[in-house]
């Protein structure tokens, strides 16, 4: 077995950013990602959310790609949603994710600020770096790693 220690803090965000994440929804969207976590031998450290993204603190093995996790953890859970009595089927997750690594000293820093989604958004106290689910919302250009 391989040693490592590969943390991400992921962010998505519902279909057009409804806000559809209504905290008794968030506690059965939790649940339906932590079991697929399980499945996959990811760990989650944490999740947090508004009514329209979440945000999940996860260490990946590196056996699974970043964008398969989310790609799980994403359908995972619009299934479950869609598939609850007196669902529409009508529920889906924006294109696109956040994916940003940090090292093992940030780990309490970074569960703390997720798991503190509400207070942040409430407070206007959210950190770019975690909020952006999208290569436009960083300035970075995709192929070079330079600002544009």
């Amino acid at each position: 077995m391989a040693y490592w220690r590969l943390h991400y803090h992921l962010t998505w965000a519902t279909y057009q950013r409804e806000p559809f994440l209504t905290e008794a929804l968030t506690r059965q969207v939790y649940g339906t990602i932590l079991n697929k976590a399980k499945e996959l031998g990811i760990i989650v450290h944490a999740m947090g959310s508004v009514d329209d993204h979440i945000h999940v603190v996860a260490s990946i093995p590196p056996k699974l790609a970043v964008a398969e996790c989310v790609k799980q953890f994403k359908g995972a859970s619009s299934h479950w949603l869609n598939h609850q009595p007196g669902a529409t089927g009508g529920f889906g997750w924006q294109d696109g994710y956040g994916a940003v690594t940090f090292g093992e000293r940030s780990m309490a820093d970074v569960v703390s600020y997720v798991r503190n989604q509400r207070e942040h958004h409430t407070q206007t106290t959210t950190r770019a770096i975690f909020e952006s689910i999208a290569e436009q919302d960083d300035g970075v250009h995709v192929g070079t790693g330079m600002q544009v």
